[in-house]
């Protein structure tokens, strides 16, 4: 199977998510480095490292057949020559259910490898909830 060429971090998100929403393991496989050293934690699952525990969890996940859509908001990047950063929180949607779930923080993190930029780092958790009484707080008045 050849590899796509990504030429950009963005690229790379873009397929990722992409990959992720179709549940095709193939072609999530084809945005990470292909490199003992990456890392992906899933929002409350363990640290998985290298190609193979990454490859079988996330043949776990597609194996449920949740049709899932992302929009992403809040994107913050930082820029390197050979190495990227985006933080972003996923709005995460799936199919069927009536109300949307509790965002997720995530952090990607691309290098510029040989073969174009790659995923070396996919780590998720869920957002802070904001507190339910907040809304229901007597307001300060300021004099």
């Amino acid at each position: 199977m050849k590899r796509a060429l990504f030429t950009t971090p963005q690229e790379v998100e873009a397929a990722f998510y992409e990959a992720f929403e179709k549940g095709d393991l193939d072609a999530m496989m084809s945005v990470w480095a292909d490199d003992d050293d990456i890392v992906c934690v899933h929002p409350g699952g363990q640290r998985l490292a290298g190609t193979e525990q990454i490859r079988e969890a996330w043949r776990q996940i597609f194996a449920g057949g949740q049709a899932l859509q992302f929009r992403l908001r809040e994107q913050r990047a930082m820029n390197g020559m050979t190495l990227v950063v985006h933080s972003v929180y996923e709005q995460i949607n799936a199919g069927g259910e009536a109300r949307a779930r509790q965002p997720v923080i995530a952090t990607n993190v691309y290098m510029r490898t040989e073969n174009g930029w790659r995923m070396i780092v996919h780590h998720a958790s869920p957002a802070p909830a904001a507190l339910e009484s907040e809304g229901k707080r007597t307001p300060k008045t300021l004099h």
